[in-house]
């Protein structure tokens, strides 16, 4: 490569590059109002894998996929013998999901590569850019699947045969869209990774803040709730004489807030999905089936919390006359990220003049598989009135390009460390 002509801190990515970049994967599974659907591996997600792939190839990175289908990009190091430093995250979405949430971290790792490369700026460490499997989790669960898969959380074979809500098997979707990859799972072994994200929360935007530096990540427990009453009619059968799957879910939403609200802010409660059978108005439900996330950044608070949820459980199912079952659909326990990285990322949004304040993920990314393996952090950008996983989601531009150049410098810091 040909010396920079210009110094290294004087780097900055290119915002309209970027920019235009997010539009044309947005366009890849468009929904009204601006927004994105690419459940993983779909058509769509295939589109937009060979896109990103596209433009991985046409910056020289060497691409390597996984038999989970993750996707890395090698750019080369001047020391062949260091480990590579890593950024990236994912571009499948919610079925009504924005152009950001995932999208920003592997395009602007994108972004970081090209303008190394204009540059002509070589890096001691290696650098890889990666996008991971079905981080949402919305076809097929748990969330975070690939990069689970890649730091060895769940075992391939498991993986490779969920079944998803359409009643698909992940590892027949895979070969289908031809993403089924043979490169060794675990490889390549990061020495560090970077992860840019919009929020998804409110905080940046309502205190006005550009860049958050994340240093802890809430766990999160999914739990499925069955409830097996009885039917009857809705008019004739008395109240005290009732074994109602209805009535039931709702008190369990309404003592999950309760608990949200007594437990205080670090832990938050939602009751996300409630499926009634028959679902007629005229018929007690017979049964009901809803899902409960409990999230909180303590581990011994999220364990009370889950609890709290069980006996309460066990109180309704004897008081109402219905049988209770439950069913973990993920767990993952908070994750400290290492104080080193976000340290550098706090300088680094210092030194390039944008306002920064140390942060809590309400929301689980691919980084926190990572932390297990090496160290590990996350960028943040505004999220505009704090809204995601829907059409209206919004970062502005500047905040966009703010988040790339502060990955940008991250990731040169990190890759030029011995």
């Amino acid at each position: 490569m040909n010396h920079e002509r210009k110094p290294t801190s004087a780097l900055r990515i290119d915002g309209k590059r970027l920019a235009a970049r997010l539009k044309e994967l947005a366009a890849i599974g468009a929904i009204d109002g601006g927004g994105c659907c690419r459940l993983a591996l779909t058509d769509d997600d295939r589109r937009g894998r060979d896109l990103v792939v596209g433009w991985m190839k046409q910056l020289g990175l060497e691409v390597s996929i996984d038999p989970i289908g993750n996707v890395f990009g090698l750019r080369a190091g001047s020391d062949p013998n260091a480990a590579p430093v890593m950024t990236g995250s994912h571009i499948d979405t919610v079925r009504t999901g924005g152009k950001y949430d995932g999208n920003l971290g592997v395009l602007g790792g994108l972004e970081m590569i090209a303008t190394l490369n204009d540059a002509g700026l070589a890096t001691r460490h290696p650098l890889v850019l990666a996008f991971f499997t079905d981080e949402e989790g919305a076809r097929f669960a748990p969330d975070m699947l690939g990069s689970l898969v890649h730091v060895g959380g769940l075992p391939l074979a498991d993986a490779l045969a969920t079944v998803s809500i359409d009643g698909k098997v992940l590892g027949e979707e895979l070969a289908r869209i031809g993403y089924a990859g043979a490169a060794p799972l675990g490889e390549p072994a990061a020495h560090a990774y970077v992860e840019l994200h919009i929020e998804q929360g409110p905080v940046l935007d309502i205190e006005g803040v550009t860049i958050g530096a994340v240093a802890d990540l809430q766990g999160i427990s999914w739990q499925e709730i069955e409830i097996v009453g009885q039917s009857n009619h809705a008019g004739t059968t008395p109240m005290r004489l009732r074994h109602d799957a209805g009535y039931c879910a709702g008190a369990i939403a309404h003592f999950l807030r309760e608990l949200a609200r007594e437990m205080k802010d670090n832990q938050v409660c939602t009751v996300g999905k409630i499926d009634l059978f028959p679902n007629l108005i005229n018929v007690i439900a017979a049964r009901a089936t809803l899902t409960a996330d409990l999230r909180n950044t303590d581990e011994t608070l999220l364990l009370e919390a889950e609890a709290r949820l069980a006996a309460f459980l066990l109180q309704l199912g004897a008081e109402e006359g219905v049988t209770i079952r439950t069913r973990s659909l993920a767990r993952f326990e908070p994750v400290t990220f290492d104080a080193g990285i976000v340290a550098t990322i706090e300088g680094v949004a210092t030194r390039l003049g944008y306002s920064q304040r140390r942060m809590t993920s309400g929301a689980g990314h691919d980084a926190q598989m990572l932390a297990r393996v090496c160290p590990s952090a996350m960028i943040f950008v505004p999220s505009v009135k704090g809204i995601s996983h829907n059409p209206a989601e919004h970062t502005a531009h500047a905040d966009l390009e703010a988040g790339a150049n502060v990955l940008l410098h991250t990731m040169i810091e990190l890759a030029s460390r011995e």
